[in-house]
């Protein structure tokens, strides 16, 4: 089933029903999602300052998301030695490197009023820093070397070992001092937010998540021509 589903062959396929099924889902989300968060009640400390939340937590979910991904699908090109994981994983990093900037950029907005600093070297921001980093890395490396095979090989590594930063981002709250909040939704003591903001919380996940989706499988599939186009190019 793996193999029919992560194959060249039958990719046009899947894209011709997920590409707008997806697209679809982006729109029917946002829909929802604008009016909740419109509607949304202020918060008792924070004020409407709290709002910058339903950018900047969804924004986060996803960075840590796409490079779980982008790592489960290079370790996939080793294990299964399929040419096609490495091209997904090469696709989704720039889209996961675009959320991290954005969760830096609204991280930073949001923390000039609340903290009063853009910046503090905190082992949440530091740690997500440092993704955007190795998201940076990863696609730097990608276009470092003539051998394109090789290149993808060295990223992939690099994408898997970086993994461990992952956990680091999740924990880092829990296990250091920090300014930042701890987790109030994905936390042993159950959800600690209210319904009134959670729900346009999970709605803005839901456009981010299918809207990744959509920009993915556009980016597979022009990786796809690309390739096409460098093989015809190299007979």
């Amino acid at each position: 089933m793996i193999k029919r589903l992560f194959h060249f062959k039958n990719f046009e396929k899947n894209f011709r029903f997920f590409a707008p099924f997806s697209f679809v889902c982006f729109l029917i989300f946002l829909a929802l999602a604008i009016p909740t968060i419109i509607n949304s009640p202020a918060d008792y400390q924070q004020g409407n300052a709290v709002k910058i939340m339903y950018v900047h937590v969804p924004a986060a979910w996803m960075a840590l998301l796409i490079y779980t991904l982008m790592a489960a699908f290079n370790l996939s090109g080793f294990i299964w030695k399929n040419p096609f994981f490495y091209l997904i994983a090469k696709s989704i990093a720039l889209i996961g490197c675009a959320f991290t900037f954005i969760t830096l950029v609204t991280g930073s907005l949001w923390g000039k009023p609340i903290w009063g600093a853009w910046w503090v070297w905190d082992a949440r921001l530091t740690s997500v820093l440092i993704l955007f980093f190795l998201y940076l890395g990863y696609m730097i490396l990608l276009d470092s070397f003539d051998d394109k095979s090789k290149g993808e090989r060295i990223a992939a590594i690099i994408s898997i070992v970086g993994f461990i930063n992952v956990p680091i981002i999740k924990f880092s709250v829990e296990y250091w001092n920090s300014l930042h909040q701890p987790a109030s939704i994905m936390r042993s003591g159950g959800v600690a937010i209210d319904s009134a903001m959670l729900k346009p919380l999970l709605l803005m996940f839901g456009v981010y998540f299918s809207y990744f989706v959509f920009l993915s499988l556009l980016r597979v599939r022009s990786e796809i021509f690309l390739k096409k186009y460098d093989l015809r190019r190299h007979r």
